[in-house]
């Protein structure tokens, strides 16, 4: 059993770490893990399925199979620079002995939680000069453990970032004095109705490319981010959307934050845009209106297709009748009240014009489970992922690898709205993809501001 020294920790995974994220066992760089009996049990009774969980077990299982088959001596550890390639330094243990911890008579036995908090305290009894830690992605585990006053932490090494409020907006405010500090030197022309400007200075450092800047005055100044060379910078102002000549499907853009997202979302250099903002900000409008647009009128795209998770109802949503489309309908609600507002844009059509470009618009947009994307490809597509916060980055990464030759990738999201159990703000696949995305050329991101839906949905959000 571990004799390392007191500055290395021991720490005892619970079944949840490994079934979200199987390299765990390679993330505790310096310290060893210890991996209870019972959880090889839960493994093994998890490992049957299609779902994330079940995949997650598997390759888990894998992993202990590689380097348990390399060991003899199991009483020693296994060490796990070798597999890592020297990324963790500790040693993995596993439960050779039983154990009959000294639990309270309130924790019933039985229960596979209470038989991992045994085998922690009777650690942390063995072993007085070294710090044993329970690591468990479930909060109940945790305050039970600290309830016997053992050490209990969560799996931190999945997220992205430790504060969301960190996470890239794709927008920027420039203070007052920005043009006194940046003006020296710098060049402007102007190409078809759009002004350039080319500007170096302290600021600029910050800027990515397809962010957006502005400044509010008299004469508001709003523009994207062109390029970054070094510490030299090119600002391209935008498009104005809310001008109802603009106007994208009879949408025109109510706020700043919307402005900028449709010229993400219409400018066809950009691939992937993400899209994240509160209940309400318009979201799902913006796209849809930007979808149709391009698919219909400038025929960029061949269809829009839509996707989104099916939480509630686990995994599957084969109990719901009909055909694929058909059993995606229930969940695809927001996408008929969009639909709806879309379509009552036109009012010079009449009832029958509105019908016949209802069937029209209909006949362009798909609905796809996320169940049946693996192996798929989409060219030409206008590929929507709504409720992508609910997405693991694991997930996240097999939906934008399905993106063809000339497809647009579109993911919404609300990360403070996440349904899945065990994913935070700070591990959800969205904040995975704003993160990594944020400065290629390709890609976009805005994060919306201000509700549009009413008074009464803003007030309600202010107030409650």
């Amino acid at each position: 059993m571990p004799k390392k020294t007191a500055a290395t920790k021991l720490f005892v995974l619970d079944t949840n770490v490994l079934m979200h994220d199987p390299t765990s066992l390679f993330r505790f760089e310096e310290h060893d893990l210890l991996i209870p009996i019972i959880t090889l049990e839960e493994l093994d009774q998890h490992k049957k399925g299609m779902s994330e969980v079940s995949r997650n077990a598997r390759q888990a299982s894998r992993f202990l199979d590689e380097l348990v088959r390399s060991w003899e001596d199991m009483d020693e550890g296994i060490p796990l620079g070798p597999a890592s390639h020297d990324a963790a330094t500790g040693r993995l243990f596993l439960q050779t002995e039983a154990i009959d911890g000294p639990l309270p008579v309130s924790l019933a036995a039985s229960k596979v939680d209470n038989q991992i908090l045994g085998v922690v305290l009777h650690l942390s009894q063995k072993y007085l000069k070294r710090q044993v830690v329970l690591v468990s992605k479930d909060i109940n585990m945790r305050i039970k453990a600290r309830a016997l006053g053992l050490h209990a932490e969560d799996y931190f090494n999945d997220k992205v970032l430790e504060d969301t409020d960190l996470l890239y907006t794709g927008v920027t405010e420039l203070p007052a004095d920005f043009w006194d500090k940046h003006g020296k030197g710098m060049e402007s022309w102007q190409v078809n109705g759009h002004t350039y400007y080319r500007i170096k200075g302290p600021m600029t450092d910050g800027f990515l490319i397809n962010g957006f800047v502005y400044q509010e005055s008299d004469s508001p100044f709003y523009a994207k981010v062109l390029s970054v060379k070094g510490k030299t910078v090119e600002l391209e102002t935008i498009k104005d959307y809310g001008h109802h000549k603009n106007n994208v499907w009879g949408i025109t853009a109510r706020n700043r934050e919307q402005n900028f997202a449709l010229n993400v979302l219409m400018d066809p250099e950009i691939d992937f845009v993400t899209l994240l903002g509160q209940a309400g900000t318009g979201k799902t409008l913006l796209t849809l209106a930007a979808g149709l647009a391009q698919v219909l009128e400038k025929k960029i795209y061949s269809e829009i297709i839509m996707t989104r998770v099916t939480v509630p109802v686990g995994e599957d949503i084969g109990f719901l009748p009909g055909t694929e489309e058909e059993k995606m309908t229930p969940w695809m609600g927001a996408l008929e009240d969009n639909l709806d507002v879309l379509n009552k844009t036109d009012d010079e059509a009449g009832d029958w014009g509105r019908a016949a470009t209802q069937d029209l618009i209909r006949s362009r947009i798909k609905i796809k489970s996320l169940n049946f994307m693996r192996g798929r490809t989409f060219i030409n597509k206008f590929l929507i992922i709504d409720e992508a916060q609910n997405l693991t980055p694991k997930q996240m990464k097999t939906l934008i690898t399905r993106a063809g030759p000339g497809t647009k990738v579109v993911c919404l999201g609300n990360i403070s709205q996440i349904d899945t159990p065990y994913l935070t703000e700070g591990s959800s696949g969205l904040t995975y993809v704003v993160d990594h995305f944020k400065g290629w050329p390709h890609s976009g991101h805005v994060t919306l501001a201000r509700g549009e839906r009413s008074r009464l949905a803003d007030h309600a959000a202010e107030i409650l």
